[in-house]
């Protein structure tokens, strides 16, 4: 499941939640099934924050070098 999808998901159990027309079981259900898009999100946001760091790190390394240090290598 996609990051959007899930929120979009999760949208929707909270409109159903704030309706007032659930039932204590149906709540419950919904509550569980927010707790599962929950870490389906927050999953996501670590693999996002990862991938930034990696490219952050490529980054910096290109940043780093200098023409000094690129005609040094010529």
């Amino acid at each position: 499941m996609k990051y959007e999808e899930a929120v979009a998901e999760l949208e929707k159990i909270l409109a159903k939640l704030e309706s007032d027309n659930v039932g204590l079981d149906e709540a419950v259900a919904l509550f569980e099934k927010s707790v599962e898009l929950s870490k389906i999100c927050f999953d996501k946001i670590k693999q996002t924050e990862g991938k930034v760091e990696i490219i952050k790190k490529e980054l910096d390394e290109i940043k780093i070098k200098t023409f000094d240090d690129i005609d040094k290598k010529e």
